[in-house]
């Protein structure tokens, strides 16, 4: 299990926890929902559409595409496939 910031381009995985913090350490409801609204949950598959070291990373959700930022990416942990 790894933070989804860590893929690579092309990879597929499948997402374990969602894991948002607020700066307090307590939990982000609000975010959660946001996560969850946009197709991010536990269980869903996802592919890695861009991850160039810099910037938003690009995901592939179902048949979406969905720009995430990299410090929520390091709150979202997957479970990646096997080659």
């Amino acid at each position: 299990m790894s933070p989804l910031a860590f893929m690579a381009e092309g990879e597929k995985a499948e997402i374990i926890s969602l894991r948002p913090r607020l700066e307090g350490g307590g939990k982000c409801p609000d975010c959660m929902e946001h996560l969850k609204d946009m197709g991010l949950r536990p269980g869903k598959q996802i592919e890695m559409l861009t991850n160039s070291g810099g910037g938003p990373l690009l995901l592939k959700v179902d048949e979406s595409r969905i720009a995430l930022g990299r410090g929520m990416a390091m709150k979202i942990y997957v479970r990646r496939e096997s080659l």
